[in-house]
């Protein structure tokens, strides 16, 4: 089955239910997935794993809407987005709604500093810079810095428009450069 293309596994699990088949196109992205959702979440492998899952869920139940105008890869990559986007979504309105009844949340950076220092400190620094981006700098940032998807492709999975990926790519990257020079790398 490794030798199938994207577009035939896809045909043989819309048209056939075919799982074997999805089973093939999720071990050929989980990685990427995983990967993307890691950035996103600074390093948090079960957020990240929880997340990759409800996105091949996503996908599996929504295969027969793929229509090949891009590739099996981006349209995955755009229901990751929009998996993340809502995750997000849902943690800011739960923090509302918990500030609204006086609960003290606990503070983020805490949980991320203490998976921060039990790994190295290059991770550190890079997690730490990432940290600072808004999150769509760090989306398209981690796209095409880590993952190496051009600037159109960022925007087909992010449904930016090109102008507003590289704004943020700029940003992004001038927010990085000068907190990893100030972590003593580079000039």
């Amino acid at each position: 089955m490794a030798s199938l293309t994207d577009i035939s596994l896809v045909a043989q699990v819309a048209v056939a239910g075919n799982r074997r088949a999805f089973d093939e196109l999720v071990r050929r992205y989980q990685s990427p997935v995983r990967r993307f959702f890691l950035h996103q979440t600074l390093g948090d492998s079960q957020l990240s794993d929880d997340l990759a899952q409800d996105t091949f869920v996503k996908a599996y139940l929504n295969i027969s809407k793929f229509r090949g105008l891009a590739s099996f890869q981006t349209w995955l990559m755009r229901i990751a987005y929009n998996v993340h986007y809502d995750y997000c979504r849902k943690m800011k309105n739960e923090k509302l709604e918990m500030s609204n009844v006086n609960v003290e949340l606990k503070n983020d950076s805490a949980a991320h500093s203490s998976f921060l220092t039990s790994h190295s400190s290059l991770k550190m620094d890079i997690y730490g810079a990432l940290a600072l981006l808004k999150p769509d700098e760090r989306t398209c940032v981690t796209l095409q810095l880590i993952d190496g998807y051009d600037i159109q492709k960022i925007a087909e999975i992010t449904q930016m428009k090109e102008g507003t990926v590289k704004s943020h790519l700029s940003r992004g990257k001038e927010k990085m450069a000068n907190y990893l020079r100030k972590n003593g790398y580079g000039r």
